[in-house]
């Protein structure tokens, strides 16, 4: 996942008003246990760096599961250039729902991972791949279990949606070079998506980024560009959790601001998006937690509630849209 302009540091604990909400739960049960296996298999090819066989056979089993559920792919290629230089042979994989329809909802993530541990403690790390457990391949097990929801109910949703798998989002800066950071390296798939949109005129309500939605002990605050953007979208989301239950993991604070996917989307492509990232405020190593950019970003720090405390609120969400 992309990295911080401004690190997720809010200092305000959970502000969890206590007050009920009156929407009620609409829609299917998120399976975790199925999130938990997309998000397994994905790890099984090993780390999806970018010009790597790992990388491309994930990227077209991707492709295939979205097909699988019944969504249009289109496999948005193109060879962009890393901040060192590297020719990267980028994929933005689209699948669409309904794609019929023209009110239509984004949801999104990105599926590379980040080719250096350079936030692990250990220095002996930082130059070893991330196998992006939770930093890529999470948030593309939630889509997936989305997209399979959708095909088995019969209930078919008023709208559209659209789960883009974005591409080449963590090879930015890392922290051992010497090269400066303006932090244009960073979610170079999202940014040839949104200046190269996959349809003519494509249009979105809104969009919802999933960037570390499955780890260990993870609680989502309001992230700041995000309630810059689409404030509204951050309430409907959270108001959403505390429907479903799952309220204490959407915290009612606002985190920082964060450089990730959403921000050439929204500055971009004009399509209102939030980012539901993880924000661990009290964490000395990283405000996103103590697998973020390291060794240990593997299964064993994924967590099937964080899955079904994420899964179960964007199943609210997108149950509760209307024409």
């Amino acid at each position: 996942m992309a990295m911080t302009i401004v690190a997720c540091n809010s200092n305000k604990k959970a502000a969890e008003a206590g007050n009920e909400t009156t929407v009620q739960p609409v829609g299917p049960s998120f399976d975790a246990d199925s999130a938990f296996a997309f998000c397994e298999r994905q790890c099984a090819f090993g780390p999806r760096v970018m010009n790597t066989e790992a990388h491309d056979k994930c990227g077209r089993w991707i492709v295939e599961k979205f097909k699988q559920y019944g969504c249009t792919v289109i496999e948005q290629q193109a060879t962009l250039t890393g901040y060192d230089g590297t020719p990267l042979k980028s994929t933005n994989i689209i699948a669409s729902y309904r794609p019929e329809l023209s009110t239509r909802i984004l949801v999104c993530a990105h599926w590379d991972c980040r080719p250096w541990a350079d936030n692990d403690p250990d220095s002996t790390n930082w130059r070893k791949p991330v196998m992006g457990a939770n930093d890529g391949a999470s948030g593309v097990a939630v889509m997936l279990e989305l997209a399979r929801l959708l095909h088995a109910d019969t209930t078919k949703l008023a709208v559209g949606i659209d789960f883009v798998c974005f591409d080449a989002e963590d090879y930015g800066v890392p922290q051992w070079s010497d090269v400066q950071d303006d932090g244009n390296s960073w979610a170079l798939g999202a940014q040839h998506w949104a200046a190269n949109l996959h349809k003519e005129g494509y249009e979105a309500r809104y969009g919802i980024l999933l960037d570390m939605v499955g780890g260990q002990g993870a609680r989502f605050y309001k992230e700041s560009f995000s309630m810059q953007y689409a404030s509204g979208i951050v309430d409907k989301v959270w108001a959403a959790a505390k429907a479903v239950g799952f309220g204490s993991y959407f915290v009612d604070a606002e985190g920082g601001m964060i450089n990730d996917d959403h921000l050439p989307v929204n500055n971009v492509a004009k399509i209102p998006t939030i980012d539901i990232i993880t924000c661990h405020p009290d964490c000395e190593q990283s405000s996103f937690g103590p697998t973020w950019h390291t060794v240990i970003d593997d299964m064993e720090h994924i967590d099937r509630n964080t899955l079904k405390a994420v899964g179960q609120t964007m199943v609210q969400v997108l149950y509760g849209e209307k024409e």
